[in-house]
């Protein structure tokens, strides 16, 4: 199996995913703008979805995936599938009683994630109910995840990677047909939420039940697999998903600040994670299980050639991405966002946040790419050791940036953590001798310098002036977005070839 085939693959359903989430954004600013209606969703929504990724694709795929491919490639598919159906019964009854509780103790989540709502009744009220109706989403895409690490691991990636789409779907239709009818109409965004993460499981079981690996009850909390899982998943809680941690108590600073503060942190983190989810969130998933195998097999040669295959991309298309949202910040929102209720003023103050997001992308996505470097070999505690003092290096930050930059300051502590955070995985791969570099990095640096100068200079000579495009209509901002976006895209790739890179020097076979 060709793995830049196979990423190809995995990015374009997510960037199916991702064009609809940005459909879904447009639906949910034209209609609701950025306020307090807005502000309550995103808080209600962001503390399900932060539990969703540390337990679900974070913690949990990180543990559960090396195991299960040891399994996989050592014991025999009876055993293999008994430990399937035993993890899902114990994390079905786990994250059930964390589901319930949370309903339960919505008023409490509220007041520590979102502090500031307290001074607001009826803002406070409305983030409560529209906690409880999202909460079940952890549970759902609890299951979600699982069912994707062992399609993963069988390497059937597409359909994991095409799941997340109905989330989408569902807000689109809610958004649109639904509002109307639920008072306040904001309600609808939360049922959709519930709806969405029903779909996804609902998705993912006839190709499971193809596998021969559709789930059954069988709760055993003595079996030596799930006790590994889970006593993996227990530190990696932080060891891998510490950005989310970080946008979590941004949302507690944030709530503190000007009201649209929280819903511009959001609108830019959507586009920060366009790049991210099609490029970190893609290579994590297809790398992990050929590490997890070269690891089984102990072919450290071909492992830490992996990781250097991982890196060169990263750079390759992560830097670009950066370089573009940075430069590109006013013509992508006002074209995404700029319509209905969101105001040009809402433009300009998501600009500053996306513009400090996009000095940590490449930091974001090299994470995602040397995280799985350790948890391929169930080593847990560097990773944690790294992610908590990534997180209290984000906290100074925010202390330091957020009376001078506002939102932004907090958007920007974000990436300044980020990269800390991927100098010293990579350092520790090093220092373990897990990852040797291979020939060609200076030259491979100086190339891509280049090509990015160049793409930076086109980009900003085409894109023109700021205020052009909170005047032009959303078919001229659309049609010079694409002509601007092309021109850029064209010059960079250009330079890479004139630079010497080709295509085939990036195609790598996943292991065996």
């Amino acid at each position: 199996m060709n793995l830049l085939r196979t990423l190809a693959t995995v990015s374009s359903m997510t960037l199916l995913s991702r064009i609809l989430g940005f459909v879904r954004d447009f639906v949910i600013a034209r209609s609701f703008g950025a306020g307090l209606l807005t502000d309550a969703f995103f808080v209600a929504f962001k503390l399900p979805n932060l539990l969703r990724r540390l337990f679900a694709e974070g913690a949990f795929s990180q543990a559960f995936v090396p195991v299960l491919g040891e399994y996989r490639n050592r014991r025999s598919p009876e055993e293999t599938k008994q430990l399937v159906d035993r993890v899902v019964s114990l994390l079905f009854v786990v994250v059930l009683v964390v589901t319930v509780l949370g309903m339960i103790l919505a008023p409490a989540l509220v007041f520590i994630s979102a502090p500031g709502f307290i001074d607001e009744p009826d803002k406070f009220a409305l983030t409560v109910s529209l906690t409880r109706i999202t909460f079940p989403y952890i549970l759902f895409m609890s299951l979600v995840a699982l069912a994707g690490g062992v399609l993963n691991t069988w390497s059937r990636f597409a359909v994991p990677a095409f799941t997340p789409v109905l989330l989408n779907l569902s807000f689109i239709v809610m958004a649109l047909f639904a509002a109307p009818f639920f008072d306040p109409p904001v309600m609808a965004l939360g049922w959709a939420v519930f709806i969405g993460g029903a779909l996804q499981l609902g998705f993912q079981v006839p190709s499971l039940r193809r596998l021969g690996m559709l789930p059954r009850f069988s709760l055993s909390v003595h079996d030596d697999g799930v006790r590994r899982i889970f006593r993996l998943m227990a530190p990696a809680l932080l060891g891998v998903s510490v950005a989310q941690v970080s946008l979590l108590l941004n949302t507690v600073f944030a709530s503190f600040l000007d009201t649209g503060s929280v819903s511009w942190l959001y609108y830019a983190d959507r586009l920060m994670e366009f790049p991210s989810g099609m490029l970190g969130a893609a290579l994590g998933t297809i790398l992990l299980p050929s590490l997890a195998r070269c690891h089984a097999a102990e072919r450290h040669d071909d492992y830490s050639r992996l990781l250097d295959w991982g890196l060169r991309l990263s750079f390759l298309l992560a830097a670009p991405a950066a370089v573009a949202l940075a430069i590109l910040a006013v013509p992508l929102i006002s074209t995404l966002f700029f319509h209905g209720a969101f105001a040009a003023s809402d433009v300009l103050r998501t600009r500053e946040a996306l513009v400090a997001y996009s000095v940590g992308l490449v930091g974001l996505i090299l994470v995602k790419v040397l995280a799985p470097g350790f948890y391929a070999r169930q080593n847990v505690r560097t990773p944690v050791r790294i992610a908590i003092l990534t997180l209290v290096a984000t906290q100074l930050f925010n202390l330091l940036l957020i009376g001078w930059l506002e939102h932004a300051g907090l958007a920007l502590a974000i990436g300044l953590a980020a990269t800390l955070n991927a100098a010293l995985l990579f350092r520790g791969l090093r220092a373990r001798g897990i990852y040797r570099p291979q020939p060609g990095w200076p030259g491979f640096y100086a190339r891509l310098a280049i090509a990015l100068g160049v793409l930076a200079a086109v980009l900003v000579v085409t894109a023109g002036e700021t205020s052009s495009w909170l005047t032009w209509g959303l078919t001229e901002r659309l049609l010079r977005l694409c002509v601007v976006v092309a021109c850029g895209a064209v010059a960079y790739f250009a330079t890479l070839w004139i630079a010497g890179f080709r295509l085939r020097d990036l195609r790598r076979s996943a292991a065996d």
